[in-house]
């Protein structure tokens, strides 16, 4: 084991989704969003600790952080939980101390630059008014962190102004010295040859890297850190963040977790669920190829690459699918072969009966499909298969009628008719939205005939660009069925007709 992981091998994660992350343009998350994200990264994921807010930003902030200290106290949380303040003559410490926090972590300039055009201070008079803050802080009863903020521009300016900083600091009890890559600038050999002239400078000092992916290295980055013997990182959920976002949480641990000799606390199955919820709340969906939590990088393609899975495992890694509670897919289009095709079928009923020649006849039509810039779903495949049987695949469940009614006044209502072989049953109900209320009206006619609702993942409309109301509107639903995941699309000239259609593909899919 590497010698330095005699100091410690725990990496600490310090996750700002909730502060750092909320500096995304157009995200800004309730109180109650607040909540609900605080107990699932302290909860679930195992977070070692959160940075929840800034000092004194608004009314709506201090709630926010009074709500989440008022379930993490009992829960044992309250210690965990940290607040950005400045270096503004007690104003922050007095915030912290209203609303119920333990610790502050400061923000003083890492950067001689800063200090002189942006405070219009003396490197010294910011130094010694740091201390003053710090000390103010400790007599009020709180535990301080220290940020160095733009440390990555003061390494190259005036290395002496940064060594009289952490001198000062380390005077008084701060507990972590945190040091920023404001602006992305930073290779990870800069990052290694720094934290080593840092740890030897200052050895036993608690270093946490603070990154940001402007070049696309923040990983790297904070690798190098981990690597060079600095205690924790500093991460958010998705990479949330201003510019091109901090360090994402999911490949900061997985990068620990199989190339380090490191661990964190991090529990690796629950990085779906929190990225998803993340989505969901920000508004800012994941690039599809985002590693570990994209909704595409479990899934092959080509088929070249499916036979070799399908054979010996030949196109894995470390990343297996079902580490992360996901499973392996195989996409069918024009690059397929036979051993997508039967990769997809194996687990399936609805191919039961096709011939060897069918079964390439199925291939044929696939590639065909893929030609025309076409993706097969699992949801496609019973119809395209009845297409090679040539024998029309009756649809055994069907929504026979949906009627919506919406108000600027009230909740919006639907009343839904299907036909279940034969059997036919109506229901109403009454949801937030149109398509909302359609749903728990189908649950209803759905309970009768004993079946349940599949799981709705994610739910994404489609218009084409041109303005025109009457525009054909796409509408893609990702669900979870059985532990795997399906997507149906529905198309139709109205929005939630075209959800309705998408609907109906993937009960039609549960019943074959």
């Amino acid at each position: 084991m590497n010698s330095k992981l005699k100091h410690h091998s725990h990496i600490e994660i310090l996750d700002t989704t909730l502060r750092d992350g909320e500096q995304t343009p157009g995200v800004s998350f309730s109180p109650q969003e607040k909540l609900e994200i605080a107990r699932m990264l302290l909860s679930r994921l195992k977070v070692d600790r959160l940075e929840l807010a800034s000092a004194r930003v608004s009314e709506g902030e201090a709630t926010a952080v009074k709500e989440i200290i008022r379930w993490a106290e009992p829960h044992g949380f309250l210690e965990q939980l940290e607040i950005l303040g400045f270096i503004d003559g007690g104003k922050s410490t007095a915030w912290i101390n209203a609303v119920g926090a333990k610790t502050v972590n400061f923000v003083a300039k890492g950067s001689v630059n800063h200090c002189k055009m942006q405070l219009k201070k003396a490197p010294r008079k910011h130094i010694d008014d740091t201390a003053k803050e710090i000390s103010r802080a400790v007599d009020a009863g709180l535990t301080v962190n220290l940020y160095l903020e733009a440390w990555s521009e003061g390494m190259k300016e005036d290395f002496p102004y940064i060594c009289d900083l952490i001198r000062a600091a380390n005077e008084l009890p701060v507990k972590r010295i945190m040091l920023a890559d404001t602006i992305g600038m930073l290779t990870p050999n800069e990052i290694t040859r720094y934290a080593e002239w840092m740890l030897s400078i200052f050895p036993g000092t608690h270093f946490e890297f603070h990154g940001h992916n402007d070049y696309g290295l923040v990983t790297a980055n904070s690798l190098a850190a981990v690597n060079a013997g600095f205690s924790g990182i500093h991460t958010t959920i998705n990479g949330l963040g201003e510019r091109a976002g901090n360090q994402p949480l999911a490949q900061l641990v997985v990068a620990v977790h199989d190339f380090t000799g490191y661990r964190t606390r991090i529990v690796e199955k629950e990085l779906q669920h929190a990225s998803q919820l993340i989505q969901s709340l920000s508004g800012k969906r994941c690039p599809w190829n985002m590693p570990v939590v994209g909704s595409d990088v479990y899934t092959h393609t080509c088929g070249v690459h499916a036979d070799g899975d399908q054979k010996a495992g030949l196109y894995g890694n470390q990343l297996r699918p079902e580490r992360f509670g996901r499973q392996r897919d195989i996409a069918l289009g024009k690059l397929s072969g036979r051993a997508s095709v039967e990769s997809f079928l194996e687990d399936s009923t609805i191919s039961s009966g096709l011939t060897p020649e069918q079964k390439e006849h199925l291939l044929s039509e696939i590639i065909r499909l893929g030609d025309k810039k076409k993706t097969v779903s699992g949801a496609d495949l019973p119809y395209i298969i009845a297409g090679v049987k040539k024998t029309p695949l009756k649809k055994l469940f069907q929504i026979t009628a949906a009627d919506f009614k919406s108000s600027l006044h009230g909740l919006a209502q639907s009343h839904v008719a299907v036909d279940f072989n034969g059997r036919k049953v109506e229901a109403s109900a009454k949801g937030d939205g149109g398509y909302d209320a359609f749903v728990k009206a189908l649950k209803k006619c759905l309970k009768e005939f004993n079946l349940a609702m599949p799981k709705l993942v994610d739910y994404e409309e489609r218009i084409p660009p041109g303005g025109r109301t009457d525009a054909i509107v796409e509408t893609t639903i990702t669900w979870n069925y059985a532990g795997r995941t399906h997507i149906t699309t529905g198309v139709d000239s109205d929005q939630i007709l075209a959800a309705v259609a998408a609907t109906e593909k993937m009960i039609n899919f549960m019943v074959q």
